[in-house]
């Protein structure tokens, strides 16, 4: 089964069409029909590692100052306790909790899979991050992940290479900074090249401006542990606001994005906004 690193940006592509979104339904209607999906959301960074094992996850709305709309969405996947006991083994020694009632399905995940899988009939997942482990911790657990593509389970990283909120430009809806670029740009070479050693961009110059909280980009390195080796193929490229890279890859699967109109811009943010996420 393949794997994606999906770049999810605003959540208000949850509520258009764009060349991201069309990216993403281009990629759900090339992957094989998974059994279930596993999400590792930039949106669940919490003290330690966990895995939702609750029949029936709730939608999240981890955010604010949206339209109404936005928090009318329900994406009413079931979830899989079976698989959630299936994580927790492969990941021995690691200790992952079996979350029965805390979490569910944040926009990170919602926001890119009702695009890429709108019926919302395939049981989903979410692994948390765990924010005091360091890359290589969050690379291995990646690569003990790997068995669970052969029985069927979809693996998406959920995040954005580039994350830069306090820095979001307005007045650049689909450019990005030249530090924001030239990281961009690295991290591509790296992932067709070399995945695992995306854990070592923390040494490039335009690090702590790209990746000032780590959240956003732990989700890229369980897809880059899972390659072990293998190139990585983009999915689509992009900016959005200056500071937030929309760039998506897939691992195991190449799709054909030719027919999607390349000239469009990632959904705007709400007039007025600051920080829009949670995490901040």
């Amino acid at each position: 089964m393949p794997a994606a690193f999906l770049g999810h940006g605003n959540p208000m592509n949850a509520l258009t069409r764009n060349r991201y979104t069309e990216a993403w339904r281009t990629f759900g209607e090339s992957v094989p029909r998974p059994r279930a999906i596993l999400v590792v959301s930039a949106h669940w960074y919490t003290n330690a590692t966990a895995v939702t094992a609750m029949p029936r996850p709730r939608t999240i709305h981890d955010f604010y100052g949206f339209p109404q709309e936005l928090f009318d969405i329900q994406y009413s996947a079931p979830g899989s306790p079976e698989l959630a006991e299936q994580v927790a083994d492969v990941c021995k020694p690691t200790w992952v909790g079996q979350d029965i009632d805390s979490w569910g399905i944040d926009h990170g995940t919602w926001s890119v899979l009702l695009h890429a899988f709108p019926d919302a009939q395939i049981p989903v997942v979410q692994l948390s991050l765990n924010a005091f482990k360091d890359f290589e911790h969050h690379l291995e657990l990646g690569r003990k992940l790997a068995p669970l593509r052969d029985e069927g389970i979809l693996i998406v990283g959920s995040g954005n290479v580039v994350h830069n909120l306090r820095a979001v430009d307005y007045r650049q809806p689909d450019s990005g900074y030249d530090w924001a670029l030239r990281f961009d740009d690295v991290a591509r070479e790296t992932l067709e090249s070399s995945p695992h050693e995306v854990a070592t961009l923390d040494g490039h110059p335009d690090f702590a401006r790209a990746v000032p909280t780590p959240d956003h980009y732990l989700p890229l390195l369980y897809i880059a542990g899972l390659a072990d080796g293998e190139p990585l193929d983009q999915l689509v490229e992009g900016h959005a606001a200056g500071s937030i890279s929309m760039a998506a890859y897939t691992l195991g699967l190449r799709c054909d994005t030719t027919g999607i109109d390349q000239s469009g811009s990632a959904a705007d943010f709400p007039e007025g906004m600051q920080a829009i996420d949670s995490n901040i």
